[in-house]
């Protein structure tokens, strides 16, 4: 996620700038062709800005649904920093008893665990996602790789053996979980807490299960390619008769403006794409590049809240952004 206040012009063009150099090479042959072959191929500007017109409407229709599924995984894992402070809260409320101590501090790595866990699950790859824009930083398509860097970060939360027991899970996020709400029901038997609290603690569990098949919904259900594809075809069909409009616009008024429609034409077709692009990188916020929710972020601040619940050591610092980038 971009945190400065703007993205520059520059950056903002040199990330989209293939159609505005391919429409530019476009309609310079285009009206090349007219102005030396003298060969009369413009057409009225007057229904291709129609067509212009609803291109435009279904490209502002894609990019309001992508804004929502961006938005919609903010306010999941917003849900996640709230539930996950409450349960630390009851946590430190509730256990009590001779080992209250080490049992909170088990639980709350548990949880963190799970956080970690999921974060890796929805930073996966997808087939339709931008995979050659990822970011270094996180996890590789390779399921083998995936494993490797994952244990890494669960061996700080939680032990080898019950990491191991994970592994050979096919959702190790969901079987933590599973895992935690087996524990609470021991440590219920054993009385560091009452029924009543048991309860609390079990609708805590079913809220995560509920964020993290909510994160997986659009981790895993595409944004509906139809409505993609469309966007796309129907941007590239109007840029191909906007130099022959241009062309109508400016024929009659001088040699030197024939050649205007090359930087013209090229501009109106960087703008279509360029919002058309932005829809398209919206789609799939956990898909690990720049535009992501920055879930690393928000699972360090919890991590972070959590430990400092049960004055833990070694609390890492918040993430920072890199070059205007909060991951």
């Amino acid at each position: 996620m971009y945190i400065k206040r703007n993205y520059g012009f520059w950056m903002t063009f040199n990330w989209s700038k293939r159609p505005f150099i391919v429409g530019f090479i476009y309609a310079l042959v285009v009206t090349a062709i007219c102005f030396f072959i003298n060969l009369k191929v413009s057409l009225p500007w007057q229904p291709i800005s129609i067509i212009g017109i609803a291109v435009a409407f279904y490209v502002g229709f894609k990019n309001n649904s992508s804004y929502d599924r961006t938005w919609e995984a903010r306010k999941i894992w917003g849900g996640i920093v709230n539930n996950s402070r409450t349960f630390g809260a009851a946590i430190i409320s509730f256990v009590k008893g001779s080992e209250e101590q080490n049992i909170r501090k088990e639980l709350i790595y548990r949880h963190l665990a799970w956080l970690t866990a999921l974060r890796y699950q929805l930073r996966l790859s997808r087939s339709w996602e931008h995979i050659e824009e990822r970011v270094n930083s996180f996890n590789p398509v390779v399921s083998e790789a995936y494993y490797n860097e994952l244990d890494t970060e669960l061996m700080n939360f939680i032990p080898e053996q019950e990491f191991s027991y994970y592994k050979t899970k096919s959702n190790i996020a969901t079987q933590i979980l599973a895992q935690q709400s087996k524990r609470l029901q021991e440590l219920r038997e054993l009385g560091y807490f009452e029924d009543f609290r048991h309860m609390e603690f079990h609708q805590l569990i079913r809220s995560f299960y509920e964020d993290q098949g909510k994160s997986e919904r659009i981790k895993n259900f595409p944004f509906p390619r139809q409505y993609a594809s469309t966007a796309l075809w129907l941007s590239v069909v109007f840029s191909a008769f906007v130099p022959f409009g241009m062309l109508d616009f400016f024929d009659g008024k001088g040699d030197l403006w024939v050649w205007i429609t090359v930087p013209m034409s090229a501009l109106v077709i960087w703008i279509f794409f360029l919002m058309e692009k932005i829809g398209d990188y919206s789609e799939n916020p956990f898909e690990g590049t720049y535009n992501d929710v920055p879930i690393s972020s928000i699972a360090r601040t919890i991590e972070i809240d959590l430990r400092e619940m049960i004055e833990d050591k070694g609390i890492p610092k918040p993430l920072e952004a890199v070059n205007g980038f909060l991951m």
